[in-house]
């Protein structure tokens, strides 16, 4: 009788556990979100359970979402900046694959009082555990005023608290007290070492062949490595699988053309983005100048191909160059060029896959003739790189990201040839750096979101040169390593956390800790870069740069999230900085080993950023503004006390605004003040041999004088017909004339013997411009 009882018992409870287990089973929701219009794919859609408001997942950066659901009915809803909300209604009683479309919000018509971004997340700044991040809409880029009427990425992320331009027009920037080499900047993956034309008036980035552009400052996912300041990650359209589609401009000094559609419709497509600067045009009018050549050029590319429903392979390519010259006398060119083949695979409703081979390379050349006087000089750095990256979605809760990276350089340093007794040769130096990471976004519970990983990264020095080793600038060893073999290897733990809770339904906090090293360092004597600046790998003498970052923050919203306010403050630790020691001969008519040159110390950063966005109706814009201060320590420079760095400016503010007058009309404009660059000036002279030698003291304790300009624009927009559309472009850099200081040098002053005369330079004033675009 117990027994019997037993086993009906046992029964029993295997029948409820079963049902139970029927009961709790759940099923995966997965697949790409993508554009109704043209197929591209989207990056960081949010995908939300209407009947779960806790179940709210983002798709990666390849438009792949998955999410777990019991069995029953659901209504997702899918959001995304500048597209309109969808919902789609499933009943999940087994494993789905579902893409998701959306249509641009543009596709609808709207009341001009309305101007809204109806698809936009308003509260991600709330929810997402992601600090010092933004994310940069192209549309947006278009309408905002810059220097001759060029829409670039890389001015209006300057615009943005924490980022600080370099100087007068240029595209270089620094990060939270960090060097313009601090900046990783990847565009389809592959890295740029120079992302500026002309001399920085330009950026390498055409805004015509971009769908995404976003940067993280100093707290990045443990899937970004190699830089101590910030990753701006850019990425390039895939190209409209439904229809052709032509669009471009003609401006004052350059034009752009861009060509994208279909291979074979919905299953592949294309696209070629190409630009050019003619003022070498105008040149040829004069006589005088006809043989000098002063333009850039630069070409994107990219294709892609579906396999079948789980497997997608993209080939993009990038390709620019500057050509200067003053007829055969002097000659100069520089460029990029950069390949990414890539493999998207979704190996299951929970795993993602991307294998991505890269190629990256920029050199410069320099030629200069004199009679029978040549002379010759080039460098280059060259990467072939190896990433792979899975994202599992191993529930609602957790979004993991693990994979590997192994990356082999060639750093050419700075070798010349030629008739003169300058000219010397350098060895290639190989490096093979490599990394492995993973990092975990987790919804602890409906408040608290959490971002935790960690990067092991490696640099190992390989052979085929001679390998000096200096102490305070003194040789005291070298070693002569053959080709093949490996030399000194530094490992490095980089741990990153941050972490938001949401106070309540208008505001949150946020707090994060994260470790960066670098192993490849850009040697430069001037704050705007030039493209003579030269790289240099970790070696005997040269360690990793590492820094140490934690940083706090405060977000809250107001209206119906239609207004936000972010605020962040953060101090940053950093080890092995390097710099040039005092009176340093960096000339590149010498063959001198540069890392003889060198003294190395530790810095520090630390600041507030506060930013406010205004988000909707006819005017939108943000007022940003940085309070800062960035500083280095190194035996040998400034008596070993602190000193100001290169990029130290104590105050930074931008005020930015667009605002939309009719269907029609629409004007921008933005204000930038800044406190002048810390620089080093002559504190006395004497003469020798008839020849004016100037004293200098402490290290970067001068400014140059405070920078500010005003720019307007205004865009019009003619009514069209669907298939062209064509809109006009007014606008002018520096409204006020303002004559900012681009150089201050130093002289005798012949109207007084024996004073000194500063000289400033001053490159703009007033540079209006006018664009025409069109698509169709």
């Amino acid at each position: 009788m117990q027994t019997s009882f037993l086993k009906i018992t046992a029964a029993t409870a295997a029948l409820c556990f079963s049902t139970l287990a029927m009961a709790q089973q759940t099923y995966s929701v997965s697949g790409t979100v993508k554009d109704k219009k043209n197929g591209e794919l989207l990056i960081g859609v949010s995908v939300k359970v209407s009947e779960d408001p806790s179940i709210n997942v983002v798709a990666n950066e390849y438009g792949f979402y998955s999410l777990s659901l019991p069995e029953g009915n659901y209504t997702l809803i899918i959001s995304y900046p500048g597209y309109q909300d969808f919902e789609q209604k499933i009943n999940v009683d087994q494993n789905i694959k579902l893409d998701l479309p959306l249509l641009p919000s543009e596709s609808v018509e709207k009341a001009i009082d309305e101007v809204v971004i109806t698809g936009i997340k308003k509260d991600k700044n709330l929810t997402s555990a992601q600090m010092g991040a933004e994310t940069l809409s192209i549309k947006n880029i278009e309408k905002l005023p810059v220097l001759f009427g060029e829409k670039d990425v890389m001015k209006t992320i300057q615009l943005l608290p924490g980022i600080k331009s370099n100087g007068e027009g240029s595209s270089g920037f620094s990060v939270r007290g960090g060097a313009t080499d601090q900046n990783l900047i990847l565009l389809d993956e592959a890295p740029v070492y120079n992302a500026s034309h002309l001399l920085g008036f330009f950026s390498t980035f055409n805004s015509d062949a971009l769908k995404d552009a976003s940067i993280i400052k100093g707290n990045s996912p443990a899937q970004y490595g190699g830089r101590l300041s910030s990753v701006l990650d850019v990425k390039m359209k895939d190209g409209n699988n439904k229809d052709y589609n032509v669009n471009g401009g003609i401006g004052l000094i350059s034009s752009r053309l861009s060509v994208e559609g279909p291979i074979q419709k919905e299953k592949s497509s294309f696209i070629v983005s190409g630009r050019r600067t003619y003022a070498d045009l105008f040149l040829k009018t004069n006589k005088d100048y006809k043989d000098n050549k002063l333009y850039f050029y630069d070409l994107n590319l990219k294709a892609n191909y579906q396999i079948n429903e789980n497997n997608r392979i993209y080939l993009s390519g990038y390709f620019g160059r500057d050509v200067l010259g003053l007829g055969d006398t002097f000659n100069t060119d520089w460029g990029n060029t950069t390949a990414t083949l890539r493999w998207n695979s979704i190996i299951s409703s929970k795993l993602f896959s991307n294998t991505s081979f890269i190629y990256s390379n920029y050199d410069y050349k320099i030629s200069l003739k004199n009679d029978d006087t040549v002379f010759d000089l080039n460098s280059k750095i060259r990467d072939w790189n190896l990433k792979q990256d899975f994202t599992w979605f191993a529930g609602n809760k957790h979004s993991v990201r693990f994979g590997l990276q192994s990356i082999y350089h060639t750093l050419t340093p700075s070798s010349a040839s030629g008739t003169t007794v300058s000219s010397f040769a350098r060895n290639p130096r190989y490096s093979w750096e490599n990394a492995v990471y993973i990092n975990d976004d987790y919804k602890a519970t409906e408040k608290l979101t959490i971002n935790y990983g960690a990067r092991l990264s490696m640099f190992s020095v390989l052979g085929g040169d001679t390998f000096n080793t200096y102490e305070n600038g003194v040789l005291t060893d070298n070693k002569f390593l053959e080709k093949g073999k490996f030399g000194k290897t530094y490992v490095n733990i980089e741990p990153r956390i941050s972490a938001n809770y949401r106070i309540n339904e208008v505001s949150s906090v946020k707090g994060g800790y994260s470790r960066n090293t670098q192993n490849l360092h850009l040697l430069s004597n001037s704050n705007s870069g030039n493209p003579t600046d030269q790289w240099i790998g970790s070696s005997y003498t040269v360690k990793p740069e590492i820094a140490d970052q934690i940083s706090l923050g405060y977000s809250r919203n107001f209206n119906n999230n239609n207004y936000e306010l972010n605020a962040e403050v953060y101090y940053k630790d950093m080890k092995n900085q390097i710099d040039f020691k005092n009176g340093a001969q960096i000339g590149f008519d010498t063959g001198a080993d540069v890392e003889s040159e060198l003294l190395f110390g530790k810095g520090r950063a630390y600041g507030l950023e506060l930013i406010a966005k205004k988000k909707s109706g006819r005017l939108t814009g943000w007022i940003s503004y940085t309070l800062s201060k960035t500083e280095r320590k190194i035996n040998g420079i400034n008596n070993n006390e602190w000193y100001n760095a290169r990029m130290d400016k104590t105050h930074d503010l931008s005020i930015v605004a667009t605002y939309q007058l009719n269907p029609k009309w629409s004007f921008s404009g933005l204000f930038v003040y800044s406190t002048g660059n810390a620089v080093t000036f002559p504190t006395g002279k004497y003469e020798l041999n008839g020849q004016t030698i100037f004293q200098y003291s402490n290290r970067n304790a001068d400014r140059m004088p405070a920078y500010h300009r005003m720019d307007l624009s205004a865009t019009y927009e003619p009514s069209t017909n669907k298939r062209f559309r064509g809109s006009w472009t007014f606008g002018i850099y520096n409204l006020y004339g303002r004559e900012n200081a681009y150089t201050i040098n130093f002289e005798n002053n012949p109207d007084r013997p024996g004073t000194t005369r500063a000289m400033q330079t001053s490159l703009f004033r007033w540079v209006p411009n006018i664009t025409y675009n069109f698509k169709f």
